[in-house]
């Protein structure tokens, strides 16, 4: 996790090295806890799904304008249908600590990502099927577990993209081609560098 990671402009995240864009899906909730300075907090917008990371960018930013979480630090993840409330994904994440920082200082957080405009039958399988090839890569190429969260872009992605059932009542929007026209502009990596 990391709070208020690069965005261009217009609100996309700066993407990683070899860091493809799956998907943005507006009108989301997002609820997080033990965002440093403020603790738990609640906002509306768009999060970004990649073969790397979610992020979420707040809509009108109030405590945070976004929050990353690596694929590889996101774990406990469950899909809920309640009878009374919107369809929601929740799960925990743990921090990306500084090379130079003591992993014990940083605490995990729990988030939620709540649906409120509409289906999330596009989404959530996604979703899940990134994790899932995150994690079996993470296994075969013997990396210990809280390594370097740039790791999963060795993640199919396209094979995923091709075979994706879009759901119509899913507002979600899927990259068949990269969003952004400044895309030389890449992050090498999640630890901060000097402007």
């Amino acid at each position: 996790m990391a709070v208020n990671p690069q965005l261009f402009p217009n609100g996309m995240p700066i993407p990683f090295l070899n860091e493809l864009f799956v998907l943005s899906r507006h009108g989301v909730e997002f609820v997080v806890d033990k965002i440093p300075g403020v603790g738990k907090t609640r906002t509306r917008g768009t999060i970004y799904l990649s073969n790397i990371r979610m992020v979420f960018v707040a809509k009108m930013p109030v405590d945070f304008i976004a929050f990353d979480m690596p694929l590889l630090f996101v774990s406990d993840e469950k899909f809920k249908q309640p009878v009374f409330h919107c369809n929601n994904i929740s799960g925990l994440v743990d921090p990306v600590v500084p090379d130079n920082e003591n992993r014990a200082l940083y605490s995990t957080h729990t988030f939620k990502i709540l649906f409120k405009d509409g289906g999330c039958g596009t989404f959530v399988p996604l979703f899940f099927n990134l994790i899932a090839s995150v994690r079996r890569a993470q296994q075969q190429s013997g990396v210990q577990p809280r390594a370097d969260p740039l790791q999963a872009a060795q993640t199919p992605v396209d094979e995923m993209i091709r075979h994706a059932y879009v759901d119509p009542n899913d507002p979600t929007k899927i990259f068949l081609q990269q969003p952004t026209p400044e895309s030389q502009l890449r992050r090498r990596s999640y630890q901060s560098q000097p402007a």
